[in-house]
């Protein structure tokens, strides 16, 4: 068991979330985050600004414009692999504050004709996000079209970007105990306070890595069925249509023991029980379980690189020489921290990962 929630004055959701585990008894994990992040009315992503120095978290676009300018030549090139289709869909799941893209087609105009043969796709369920997405990328080149879900995206050649996107969708948990993997869920305590404990529900023993079965009892598995389902739609279109698809995000290279669900709020970790809809909740992404989902799918897999060998491959170091020559000492020293912020071993250089789908025959830079 963790310890219980404290939460002096309880959030809306919190009082929705206790009645329906008195109502339904205790819900799953996944069933927890997707209240707490996506409910329409007072869900974490729906109803106050998460990014940047304001809000909870920074991302890598928020970083440095370098981050996002780099990922837009990626698409350039990932095009130019593609055979120049025209049109193109340039799809970004999870847009945020839309940095990110208003950054890399800014860099990919040094290729009118990207700019003239691409369609911008914006997969997004937050109304209030897409209206700062509709105001950040009011000057762009391209006009956004906002999707719910990344299959609604009219079908045809493809270019997928999804940074930060797959730690967010809901996870379950299972915890070993007495031979058995028990799903661990959430449900209230004696006093009427939030709290995990073992479920009845089990994870089938050919679930697990064989590497990982004879984990220790109190050892903890995370899946992420959603995850899968999302990775193996995008591989399977991006090998009937063509394209490519890149995810960074931070996570396991190969499925580990471990129990990574988490919450941020403030740029400071809290318990991810405590207030819920306040706080952003994550988990680390399992690269492995994504790669196998697309091969399943027919789709060619590359990677996962860490973020700085990635970043650094496409250019990050000549792109940063570029932007600070002629400039100020103080210039010069904040686009070293912001290079040193992305690619360090002890920042987000190797927690963040890089992995890219291709269809096959397809290889995508800085792999090819």
């Amino acid at each position: 068991m963790t310890s219980p929630s404290q939460t002096a004055s309880p959030t809306p959701l919190e009082h929705r979330i206790k009645a329906q585990i008195r109502l339904a008894g205790p819900m799953s994990i996944a069933d927890y985050m997707a209240i707490a992040l996506g409910d329409p009315e007072h869900g974490y992503y729906m109803a106050r600004e998460v990014f940047g120095a304001g809000g909870d978290f920074v991302t890598a676009p928020e970083v440095s414009q370098m981050f996002g300018e780099l990922i837009g030549l990626w698409a350039v090139d990932a095009w130019l692999k593609l055979g120049r289709p025209d049109p193109v869909r340039l799809v970004e799941l999870g847009p945020g504050r839309g940095t990110l893209m208003a950054d890399a087609v800014r860099a990919a105009r040094v290729r009118p004709d990207f700019i003239a043969a691409a369609r911008l796709h914006l997969v997004e369920t937050s109304q209030r996000l897409r209206a700062r997405q509709r105001q950040t990328l009011a000057a762009a080149p391209l006009v956004p079209h906002w999707h719910d879900r990344a299959d609604e995206v009219p079908e045809g050649p493809a270019i997928v970007v999804a940074n930060e996107f797959f730690d967010a969708l809901p996870i379950r948990q299972y915890q070993r105990s007495q031979g058995l993997w028990r799903e661990r869920v959430v449900g209230l305590d004696a006093e009427g306070a939030l709290q995990i404990g073992l479920g009845t529900g089990l994870l089938p023993v050919e679930a697990v890595p064989a590497r990982l079965r004879g984990a220790p009892d109190g050892s903890v598995l995370e899946t992420n069925a959603v995850a899968a389902a999302v990775m193996e739609g995008l591989a399977g279109r991006i090998r009937r249509d063509g394209g490519f698809l890149l995810a960074i995000d931070y996570g396991y290279r190969e499925t580990a023991i471990g129990d990574s669900f988490q919450a941020v709020r403030a740029h400071a970790p809290v318990d991810p029980l405590a207030r819920p809809g306040e706080a952003d909740l994550t988990a680390h992404v399992d690269f492995e379980a994504l790669a196998g989902a697309a091969r399943r799918a027919g789709a060619t897999v590359f990677g996962p690189l860490p973020q700085g060998d990635f970043l650094l491959r496409l250019g990050l170091a000549e792109r940063a020489g570029r932007l600070g020559a002629d400039k100020d000492q103080a210039t010069r020293e904040r686009i070293t921290a912001e290079v040193t912020r992305l690619v360090a071993a002890d920042e987000m250089g190797d927690l963040f990962k890089a992995m890219a789908i291709a269809a096959p025959g397809l290889v995508p830079a800085p792999w090819g």
